[in-house]
């Protein structure tokens, strides 16, 4: 019961790397884009281009800001509307020139307030999930943190989602869940067990591809696993007929949670 609490917590760590460090650390020649075309510039979300090896790709995630000053800055990675179509006009500039996708989900949610209400939360992220699901490239999300309700979602419609050891996915939050259920927030170890939210969980229902070791907290053997592998996946989906990859995707999610069976990774 403790251990899914353990590692939510994990997740939240201070000093755990966020979006930058992996992009500083997996990919070269980055060029951050900003801004969404129809109202500004959302720094809970960075985006841009690189080069994983020799192979241009987009780069997209959540950055919750390494300092306090930072993370207020970037609203500690709660996006808003903004962001979310800041991440999609990418997705569609990647996809106008072959260039597989990366997304790095890390977020508690995206952010509830009254301004991102009023400029359509709601619907920037069901037009991410939309757009994604039949995006002509190749996309691979992982989960390196938090991954929290729909805000998580409106960047892990892929080809395959990935999460490392620690990282957690859920529709709600431990202390969400255990305010709404037992009226006491204090109850969120037993949500977190409740709702199998680990890495471990989700791959045994096949909600994920892959569980990343951190390797006891040395990041540095985490970042050149991802860089190999992102490196396999994207070279050989883009190697696919562009309808067998949107099949695969589509096929992918409508194996989970199918009836009378659990789906394998």
């Amino acid at each position: 019961m403790a251990e899914a609490y353990e590692r939510v917590m994990a997740a939240r760590a201070k000093g755990r790397p966020t979006t930058m460090r992996f992009i500083e650390n997996i990919f070269t020649d980055f060029t951050e884009l900003h801004g969404d075309r129809r109202f500004g510039d959302d720094k809970a979300i960075v985006a841009g281009i690189a080069r994983l090896g020799e192979m241009p790709v987009t780069v997209i995630g959540m950055e919750k800001g390494a300092d306090t000053k930072e993370k207020v800055s970037r609203n500690f990675g709660s996006p808003h509307p903004e962001g979310y179509r800041k991440a999609l006009r990418l997705m569609k500039q990647a996809e106008k020139f072959h260039r597989p996708v990366v997304c790095f989900v890390d977020t508690s949610g995206a952010y509830c307030g009254i301004s991102a209400e009023e400029r359509g939360q709601a619907q920037a992220i069901a037009e991410n999930l939309m757009e994604m699901m039949a995006l002509k490239t190749p996309v691979i999300s992982v989960l390196i943190g938090e991954g929290g309700s729909g805000g998580a979602i409106g960047l892990a419609v892929a080809d395959e989602v990935w999460m490392l050891e620690n990282a957690w996915y859920s529709v709600i939050s431990p202390e969400g869940c255990a305010s709404i259920l037992w009226k006491d927030s204090g109850k969120m170890k037993e949500a977190a067990a409740c709702l199998k939210l680990t890495a471990d969980d989700l791959y045994s229902f096949g909600v994920i591809e892959q569980v990343i070791s951190e390797h006891d907290g040395d990041f540095v053997p985490v970042y050149e696993e991802l860089k190999e592998k992102l490196a396999k996946m994207l070279a050989k989906n883009s190697s696919l007929p562009i309808e067998t990859l949107l099949d695969n995707r589509y096929n992918r999610f409508r194996r989970i949670g199918a009836p009378g069976e659990i789906p394998t990774p």
